[in-house]
């Protein structure tokens, strides 16, 4: 399970993504309607399943994405500045993502063991 949420559970970076676009398209002062926002995140959603695991992939599909919603790639540029500190938020999220997802399926195949309450002793 954890091979294959190293390649298609980036939530960290969809979360980047979505977050990114809207940022751009505000500062550029482009209105997006409710459909457009939603159309926008499902495509985030599908394009973030290519996002490959390495340093800054999110911002080659935030450009690949975000030019067919009228929102200027040059936007990008804002984020350039400060993506290396958002990459490590981006790879934390993934990573945690990946850790839920695993326990939770071991949980349930049932191949977690339950811990035993510890119990304080009287002296």
């Amino acid at each position: 399970m954890l091979p294959i949420g190293y390649s298609f559970n980036l939530v960290g970076s969809m979360v980047y993504c979505s977050f990114a676009s809207m940022f751009i398209a505000q500062a550029y002062n482009i209105h997006l309607s409710f459909a457009e926002i939603t159309v926008l995140m499902l495509t985030l959603m599908l394009a973030s399943k290519g996002i490959a695991g390495v340093p800054r992939s999110a911002l080659v599909v935030l450009a690949a994405t975000i030019p067919s919603f009228n929102i200027p790639v040059a936007g990008i540029l804002l984020l350039m500045g400060i993506d290396h500190f958002l990459d490590m938020g981006r790879s934390a999220i993934n990573v945690l993502g990946n850790g839920i997802a695993t326990a939770m399926l071991a949980q349930d195949e049932g191949l977690l063991e339950e811990e035993p309450e510890l119990v304080e002793r009287e002296a």
